[in-house]
């Protein structure tokens, strides 16, 4: 995922993507696969990685710019990818509305979002939860996109107590293998007037309680 990377918001950056290339360059036979799904609400330039390596894909979806209902994605890569693709859509439910073709076909011509004030409202969402989260003690980060990723001691016990506050937020479980404990905040539908309230929540929720011992 070259930007918005779930859950952490990552971006590939023009340098990355040089060394990257670099990399996949002596890897010729490798499947490389992009999504880039945070078209149109990035503020971030694009630096694709497509082309490195003989057999590649890039999926660019309309879910997250035009709404979540829009699950329709263009595809493209080289002629042996492509034609794997369109094999297996005719061994399962391949067929795509065209109503919803031709709708976020018009969104796209019509221009019906502005990107950069989209991106600039999640900019703004997600950087003053992790100014507040910061001011609390709390690490974040969030490059870009909806999401913020925050390191935590103990994810069940974050989203059990987020929750009981009020508050929805996604164990990083079910996002890392190796990586240490975390939870994701999506900032999408958290108002300015919030942000204050979300990190006192989250501060409370990943404060390790000292343990008690008994005799």
């Amino acid at each position: 995922t070259d930007r918005a990377q779930n859950p952490t918001g990552a971006a590939v950056s023009a340098a990355r993507a040089r060394a990257l290339r670099e990399v996949l360059r002596g890897h010729p036979g490798t499947l490389l696969v992009e999504d880039d799904h945070g078209h149109r609400i990035v503020d971030l330039p694009l630096h694709p990685l497509a082309g490195a390596t003989r057999h590649w894909a890039f999926v660019r979806s309309a879910a997250k710019a035009y709404g979540p209902d829009l699950r329709l994605a263009v595809l493209t890569g080289d002629e042996v990818t492509l034609d794997r693709v369109r094999g297996r859509q005719r061994l399962g439910p391949g067929w795509v509305s065209r109503i919803t073709q031709r709708a976020v076909a018009r969104l796209w011509a019509d221009g019906a979002v502005d990107a950069g004030e989209v991106a600039a409202a999640y900019g703004r969402r997600r950087d003053a939860l992790i100014a507040a989260l910061a001011e609390r003690g709390v690490a974040a980060r969030g490059r870009s996109g909806m999401n913020v990723w925050v390191p935590v001691p103990d994810e069940t016990g974050a989203v059990a107590r987020l929750l009981q506050a009020g508050w929805a937020v996604a164990p990083g479980a079910r996002f890392r293998l190796a990586s240490p404990a975390g939870v994701r905040l999506t900032v999408s539908a958290v108002g300015e007037g919030e942000v204050g309230e979300l990190a006192d929540a989250v501060a409370s929720a990943v404060r390790v309680s000292p343990r008690r011992g008994y005799v």
